[in-house]
C-alpha cells in the first residue's frame, strides 16, 4: 500500500470519527434534558460547511472527502434538531406552568 493510500485511509477514517463527534453533544443534551449551553449557530455552520465539502467531493469523485462530510453533515443536523426540540419542550413547559 502506498504512503498516499495509507494517509487517505487514515485521514478519511479520522474524518468520520470527527464527523460523528457531535453525537457526544447529543448524548449530553439528552442526559441533562437541556440544550441551553449548545450553540445552534455553530452546528449550522458545520452543517453548511459539510454540505459544501460534500458537494466538492462529488464534483471531483472523491469518496475519501465525501463520506466524512456526509457523516458530519448528518450529525450536525441531528444535533440542531435535538437542541431545538429540547428548547421547544422547555418553552412549552414554561408556558404551561405559567397558566
Amino acid at each position: 500500500m502506498s504512503p498516499e493510500t495509507v494517509l487517505t485511509v487514515a485521514a478519511s477514517s479520522f474524518g468520520i470519527v470527527m464527523g460523528a463527534s457531535p453525537l457526544l453533544q447529543i448524548r449530553k443534551m439528552l442526559a441533562k434534558r437541556s440544550s441551553r449551553e449548545v450553540s445552534v449557530g455553530y452546528f449550522a455552520i458545520l452543517a453548511f460547511g459539510s454540505t459544501l465539502w460534500g458537494s466538492y467531493a462529488v464534483s471531483i469523485h472523491n469518496a475519501a472527502v465525501f463520506i466524512p462530510n456526509v457523516v458530519a453533515g448528518i450529525t450536525a443536523v441531528a444535533t440542531i434538531t435535538v437542541a431545538v426540540s429540547l428548547r421547544r419542550v422547555k418553552e412549552i413547559a414554561q408556558v404551561s406552568s405559567a397558566l
